[in-house]
């Protein structure tokens, strides 16, 4: 194989580049091209709801007037016999007065047969009065519905415009004939041709009905069947007008009623965004055509800025190319580093665990005088009950001595319960830790720990705690972090006259809520941010080393959890949240 020139190979390279420039700046175009098109359209749907609502307000102008009409006692009467010459001019006069008050089209009388016996129109050569309109739709929706409506070619004036009917019936409920009021839209219309879009309403067939433009009437949107064609003669809806079919081709879709289509229209041949917006109240829908136009210096920025991407990520890739080297090495040096922070984060965390150990054994050293006169009083105790059971044993009352020995028992229980917890308390727990356990009964085995403090210090002690509350965790640590919030609390009211402790625990969606507050006054509010901060306290010297919440907060925050601080009242509470344990929920 031959070996290509150095010169040859870099000429290639270089046209290679250019070449994709190209490419790029040309796709850049055409999808720059369909963006707007897209813009353009979404803009297009928001004039098109503006049009459909002009001709809804218009429209329902009118909707109830026929209704109204057919309430008049006059009209009622007129229709329930012959009407007289002298009665029909009457009426004639005042739906003609009405007409003009309303400012609608027409408004013509139907007898019960559709025989128009008054209207508006009645002065005009293309008056209403005389010709029977039995064959129009809306005539048949009135007598069967009570109401009817109908666009359609005027068969007598030849103006097309808007049915709409209401029945006029009798006390007993008969139909005695149609109030009908014609509309008709050419004010509508000038004020569409106002802009430059085009616009359309056909009916449910897709025959274009109304336009705004020249030549764009009566125009076919679809394919008719024989059944329709039969029913546009029957009803000469649109009479004696022809129907041309509309040639549109669809090129590209934006949604189900927005594209972009090829339209050979009465202006020639040419490219529309066409949206459509169903008028379900009339049965009608609106159209909207808008000739896209794309500036030539977007698609001339979008061109350069897609060739600048492509130049810019060639010369990426050369760059990347010679830093290849460079990056391996870095690679190494990004592992070795790895490595020492995997043996730092053990180091810190066995020094963590070792924090913990060391603030447990701190907390028992400090409740070791309370729990000792704790276990010297029944030891006294039991020795005078001990001479006692010596003199009943002597004088042979053995059932007395019976009944003395229960107190004895129960001490040296409660004894053994006491020693036994010291014991699980002050054991090293085994790190990462996950029981399921019940967070009621850790608060019972704290404040057993805590009691006989309790008691000396006359603590009203309030509990609502919802058991079982199970949670995953380390019951050793839990107990800890308690032991914590609740010595602190006890420290924070010593020299109170009121000293009140309230703990609650209940269930907060999916997390188990416990909370300590005590009336010792509170915290200051510019050392709230810094309670967990380690080695912070606001004890004196010698009373603490301002570990026990930094730990605390670790140990929540490795289970979980969360532990905040706030002032409530007269005091401070501190909440601590655990997941719940819902696998345990389920089962009990």
């Amino acid at each position: 194989m031959l070996a290509i020139p150095r010169p040859l190979r870099l000429t290639l390279y270089i046209l290679l580049i250019l070449a994709g420039a190209a490419l790029a700046a040309g796709l850049a175009m055409r999808h720059a091209e369909r963006q707007a098109q897209v813009d353009d359209a979404a803009r297009a749907n928001q004039q098109l709801v503006l049009y459909a609502n002009s001709l809804h307000t218009l429209i329902e102008r009118y909707r109830t007037l026929p209704a109204v009409l057919a309430l008049d006692p006059e009209l009622r009467a007129a229709l329930d016999g012959p009407v007289s010459a002298d009665q029909q001019d009457a009426l004639n006069r005042k739906l003609e007065r009405i007409n003009g008050a309303a400012q609608s089209s027409t408004l013509e009388l139907l007898d019960h047969t559709g025989l128009a016996v008054a209207a508006s129109n009645w002065r005009l050569p293309s008056s209403y009065v005389g010709h029977n309109y039995g064959f129009r739709p809306y005539f048949s929706q009135t007598r069967s519905q009570g109401a009817g409506r109908f666009y359609a070619v005027g068969v007598t004036s030849g103006i097309p415009g808007y049915f709409l009917s209401s029945a006029v019936t009798a006390d007993n409920g008969e139909f005695l004939g149609a109030m009908v009021v014609k509309l008709e839209f050419p004010e509508l219309e000038r004020e569409w041709r106002q802009g430059s879009d085009t616009l359309l309403v056909s009916d449910s067939r897709g025959i274009v009905f109304i336009a705004n433009q020249p030549g764009w009437r009566y125009r076919l949107l679809g394919a008719l069947s024989e059944t329709d064609r039969a029913e546009l003669k029957a009803t000469r809806q649109y009479d004696k007008q022809p129907l041309t079919p509309l040639d549109h081709q669809p090129i590209r879709h934006f949604d189900g009623n927005s594209y972009l289509a090829h339209v050979d229209g009465p202006d020639g041949a040419a490219d529309y965004l066409w949206e459509s917006l169903p008028l379900s109240a009339e049965g009608w829908t609106l159209h909207l055509l808008r000739r896209p136009q794309v500036a030539f210096e977007d698609l001339r920025n979008a061109g350069l800025a897609a060739a600048g991407v492509w130049l810019t990520l060639v010369f990426l890739l050369l760059f990347l190319s010679q830093r290849w080297r460079l990056a391996k090495l870095r690679q190494r040096s990004r592992e070795e580093l790895e490595r020492l922070v995997e043996e730092r984060t053990r180091d810190l965390r066995t020094a963590q665990d070792g924090l913990v150990q060391s603030a447990k054994l701190a907390a028992l050293g400090q409740m070791s005088a309370a729990l000792a006169h704790e276990i010297n009083q029944p030891l006294t105790a039991q020795r005078m009950q001990l001479a006692t059971l010596r003199l009943l044993l002597d004088h042979g009352r053995v059932d007395d001595a019976y009944k003395a020995l229960r107190p004895v028992d129960e001490m040296l229980t409660r004894m053994a319960a006491l020693t036994g917890h010291l014991k699980t308390f002050a054991r090293k727990s085994p790190s990462g830790l996950r029981e399921r356990l019940d967070l009621a009964a850790v608060v019972d085995q704290s404040l057993q720990l805590l009691d006989a403090r309790l008691r000396d210090e006359q603590i009203d002690c309030v509990l609502h705690l919802s058991r079982p509350a199970w949670v995953r965790g380390d019951a050793i640590r839990l107990e800890q972090v308690l032991i914590n919030l609740l010595r602190n609390a006890l420290d924070a009211m010593r020299d109170k006259p009121l000293k009140r402790l309230a703990i609650r625990l209940e269930a907060d969606e999916q997390l188990w809520r416990l909370t300590v507050a005590d009336s010792g006054g509170g915290i200051a509010p510019q050392d709230l941010p810094n309670v967990f901060d380690p080695f912070f306290t606001t004890k004196p010297v010698g009373d603490g080393l301002g570990l026990g919440l930094a730990v605390s907060f670790a140990i929540v925050h490795e289970l979980g959890g969360r532990l905040n601080a706030d002032n409530q009242g007269d005091g401070a509470v501190f909440t601590l949240t655990l997941p719940i344990d819902l696998e345990a929920h389920i089962q009990c």
